[in-house]
């Protein structure tokens, strides 16, 4: 039994890793594969009879640790720099207001048809409201970099956004003005927190010898982020200042009190901590996925009481980002259906209060949004022509007031002349 498990684990693992491999030439995204592969696992234990434990309860911490992970290794991923202030706003007034907009309108939706409070309401609507960065950024490495950096942002603030939304909304019975001083304190406060916390476990990847020093700096990562979780601070905030100060390390050596760090040697071990957070984001998203799609029911993938709801909410998601993207001046072709509900909705749901949550938003109607809107996202990569890809990077540099491909190469061997 024990070997069969193993052996079984370890060809679903492959199987992931095929699925993020070939992702970028069928434009098909991992996720699906993976809830299908979970599904259909399912399907054979019950086929053969297999008893396996009931996995319900691991869901929930593999996918907060997967969140943590994944928004770590995209904030490494990011550069800080004056020439990307105008995509950073833009990412982040694209995470902000489509949130706000479609929390709210299906926040009155939902109070309409079920006579719950706007407050329960609100409350199970933010989670239909938030960008999956577990989905939207292993599903745009083949885009060009600046809408690749726009999604990382996008989906990371989403998310940070949105988790912060959420425990603003359930925590406090009341919105005055001290509720909102309180919220203001903890953001504050997080910062605080998060600048030392970061400055420390810098210091740590840098000092620590011994042959095991990443999965220590990983598991006081993951420790400091519940803890703040446990004091309803604004967690997420420290894992993207974190990824941050990590990943700019040559923007903060020019101040003194950086160089004691030694930014250069600091950067080595920094590119080796990237490298593993990569890999183990993989595992916990890989495992996240595949456990979902196994303890996916055929009866609430197909339900039809709530499919009508599904596509509702579905078809807001993509008229709000839609003129998000408008607005922004970001290309609608290749971003518009790069808007896939996932890890962060699931969270956000098994965290509503029983009391508070409305009956017909239930599991059924989470798993169609998720579906749908990674399937809309699978046609639309699919349908993207590929050369429009290097037409829109040059156009978004000209906006952003860089130079374009061309002109990058001119300037180049003018310097070297």
């Amino acid at each position: 039994m024990t070997s069969g498990i193993i052996i079984t684990l370890c060809i679903l693992l492959l199987l992931a890793y095929f699925f993020d491999l070939s992702a970028s030439k069928t434009r098909i995204p991992s996720v699906i594969l993976l809830l299908l592969l979970g599904w259909l696992l399912r399907q054979a234990t019950n086929f053969f009879g297999i008893d396996l434990p009931d996995f319900s309860g691991v869901l929930p911490i593999l996918g907060t640790v997967g969140l943590i992970l994944i928004v770590l290794e995209g904030s490494l991923e990011l550069e800080l720099s004056r020439s990307k202030t105008g995509l950073i706003a833009k990412s982040f007034l694209g995470a902000l207001f489509p949130l706000l907009i479609i929390s709210f309108l299906l926040a009155f939706v939902f109070q309409y048809f079920s006579g719950y409070s706007y407050k329960d309401s609100l409350a199970n609507a933010i989670p239909f409201s938030v960008i999956s960065s577990a989905i939207a950024i292993p599903t745009v490495r083949h885009l060009n970099k600046t809408c690749r950096e726009f999604v990382i942002y996008e989906s990371s603030l989403s998310d940070i956004i949105g988790v912060i939304f959420f425990n603003f909304v359930t925590l406090n019975s009341s919105f005055g003005f001290r509720t909102f001083a309180n919220f203001g304190f903890n953001f504050i406060l997080e910062i605080v927190i998060s600048f030392g916390a970061s400055i420390a476990l810098a210091i740590l990847l840098r000092k620590i010898e011994h042959h095991i020093k990443f999965m220590p700096i990983i598991s006081l990562v993951i420790l400091i982020y519940t803890v703040s979780k446990v004091y309803h601070l604004p967690s997420l905030v420290f894992i993207l200042l974190f990824g941050l100060f990590l990943g700019n390390l040559d923007r903060f050596s020019k101040f003194k009190s950086m160089q004691r760090l030694k930014p250069e040697l600091l950067k080595i071990e920094t590119k080796k901590f990237k490298e593993l957070t990569g890999e183990a984001a993989f595992l916990v998203r890989a495992m996240f996925f595949l456990l979902f799609g196994y303890l996916l029911k055929t009866s609430e993938i197909l339900n039809p009481s709530t499919i009508f709801w599904a596509v509702g909410i579905v078809i807001l998601i993509y008229v709000v980002r839609y003129l998000q993207l408008k607005a922004s001046r970001m290309p609608v072709r290749t971003l518009l259906f790069v808007a896939p509900r996932g890890l962060i909705t699931i969270l956000l749901f098994l965290s509503i209060d029983p009391d508070m949550q409305i009956p017909f938003v239930n599991n059924s109607l989470i798993i169609q949004v998720i579906l749908l809107s990674a399937i809309i996202m699978m046609f639309g990569m699919m349908t993207k022509p590929p050369r429009i890809v290097v037409a829109i990077e040059d156009a978004i540099r000209k906006d952003n007031g860089e130079a374009s491909g061309e002109e990058k190469k001119k300037e180049d061997n003018q310097s070297t002349e």
